[in-house]
């Protein structure tokens, strides 16, 4: 059976946080096997809510819920937005910001999504269709001046329920032991979300870039958290995550425990922020800021640094928007050293969706007693680490007082104010490259690598002169010079191969 349902005229007077919810749908109960459709028509103008809920009465006995949806793409004038529209589901539990009614989220990758308790499309949770009021949920961020004509489609087929589905969480801890340096990416997509990579790919792609760990970071879904089990192993650690992928700009929640969702819908001026910052710290898990100068729509970040554990300063090939993040970054070191909150450590990723985009580009290399859920991210909250554009880039850098006393990346060198501090920093995989050590004031020294790209610099200072020490690896420019701080209407240096967090200078 089939029934066209038109939403003109049935959109309630409430709306509240930027959602507003629709009239609902009713199904009939039906006869085991058979199938029912039921279409939705409507219409968004421009400054459409960010969320509109569309109900659908769901009877008992049905085993499995389809969603067929569409909308129409008027020609647009160059630089106007077109119109873009994403789609996602609640059942019965409701719609509330962080409640337990998520089912799935597929934002504008899909066209279609099924659920049944044994299965379910990439994006959505497989589990009991049970009866009472679910949610369609459309989002429709861009609108063109024309506005936006939807269709969507809702079938539900009735019959057994079937096998529930049994998730494979990867381990959170491996047998690898021992202090040292692990490589890792903590920003991924696969088909999941927007991704083409299936998790198998992506774990192959991890182990061929030489990483140890890497991150699950499904856009506003943890629908794969789910798979990840038989993927992992000693050689890599696989941690839970979710890219939060808000209005105001996106972020990472990393190492979350198993299905632990985390909502989107709200924007910085709503205030609902670190209630979600928070479930992920109660579950010992990190919050990053992702691509905060991201030239996309929705993209740049809006939220500011308060309660986040690390910055993603380097998000895949080193770009413009990287450079604006990066000093951006650095203006926040010394804001720190004024007593204007914590330092926030940097972190880069690959942010890889496609074969096109490489894994491991960039890697964030972090220092931990083990290579385990736990030990990873507190390096990374502490800040011991440093990033590099492939696991054939190596560096060290250290601080050394007068009395022998040293400081590696991430920790602070307890020395006195007129006390000599030697900065060292080995580099290999480099060829041609411009070293870079960077303090509060700007650029302090500056040196190119032979053609064997290995080498080591040593620099002298006191923590009266320098409050921190970073140290920069680049590329040369594509005219072949090494680049220089001065003025230009180009990017001063060449693309970014490694760069540290920094060590801290003198008596806290």
């Amino acid at each position: 059976m089939n029934c066209g349902v038109s939403r003109r005229g049935f959109l309630q007077a409430a709306s509240v946080a930027g959602a507003v919810t629709l009239a609902p749908v009713t199904f009939a109960e039906a006869a085991e096997g058979q199938a029912e459709t039921r279409v939705l028509t409507g219409r968004f103008e421009p400054g459409t809510a960010d969320f509109v809920y569309l109900p659908v009465e769901v009877p008992a006995g049905v085993n499995q819920l389809s969603v067929v949806y569409s909308y129409d793409k008027p020609a647009v004038p160059s630089g106007t937005p077109g119109n873009s529209c994403d789609i996602g589901i609640f059942d019965n539990r409701g719609t509330a910001l962080g409640g337990a009614g998520f089912r799935g989220w597929s934002g504008g990758f899909r066209d279609r999504f099924t659920i049944s308790r044994t299965e379910a499309t990439p994006g959505y949770l497989p589990g009991d269709i049970t009866p009472g009021t679910w949610y369609i949920v459309l989002g429709p961020y861009m609108i063109a001046p024309q506005g936006l004509n939807y269709r969507v489609e809702v079938t539900l087929t009735h019959g057994p329920a079937g096998a529930a589905y049994r998730p494979n969480y990867p381990p959170e801890r491996t047998r690898t032991r021992g202090r040292r340096w692990y490589r890792g990416d903590c920003h991924l997509h696969t088909v999941h979300s927007d991704g083409k990579r299936l998790p198998a790919e992506v774990a192959a792609g991890a182990r061929a870039a030489g990483l140890d760990f890497i991150t699950s970071t499904e856009h506003n879904t943890s629908s794969s958290h789910g798979v990840w089990g038989e993927f992992a192993g000693d050689d890599l650690l696989i941690m839970l995550g979710e890219e939060v992928t808000t209005r105001n700009g996106h972020w990472l929640a990393l190492g979350l425990r198993p299905g632990q969702f985390v909502d989107w819908r709200y924007r910085s001026r709503d205030g609902k922020l670190p209630e979600y910052q928070q479930a992920v710290h109660r579950s010992g898990g990190l919050c990053v800021a992702a691509h905060p100068n991201g030239p996309w729509v929705a993209s740049n970040f809006k939220f500011g640094y308060t309660g986040f554990d690390a910055v993603e300063v380097w998000n895949g090939p080193w770009t413009w928007d990287d450079e604006a993040t990066l000093a951006d970054w650095d203006n926040g070191l010394v804001e720190s050293l004024r007593g204007k909150g914590n330092w926030v450590p940097a972190l880069g990723n690959s942010d890889a969706h496609s074969p096109d985009n490489t894994i491991g580009l960039p890697q964030t290399v972090v220092s931990a007693d083990a290579l385990t859920r736990d030990a990873i991210l507190a390096g990374i909250k502490a800040g011991r680490s440093w990033i590099a554009e492939s696991a054939g880039v190596d560096l060290s850098l250290v601080a050394t007082g007068p009395r022998g006393q040293a400081a590696g990346i991430g920790d602070r060198l307890p020395a006195g104010d007129a006390d000599k501090v030697a900065v060292r920093l080995d580099v290999s995989g480099v060829p041609n490259g411009t070293v870079r050590l960077i303090t509060d004031e700007g650029q302090v020294f500056q040196q190119s690598l032979p053609a064997s790209g290995s080498g080591s610099v040593t620099w002298l200072t006191t923590p009266a002169v320098s409050a921190y020490v970073r140290a920069e690896v680049r590329h040369r420019r594509a005219d072949g010079s090494a680049g220089a701080p001065a003025v230009s209407p180009e990017l001063n240096f060449g693309p970014m191969a490694a760069m540290t967090n920094p060590i801290f200078l003198g008596r806290a």
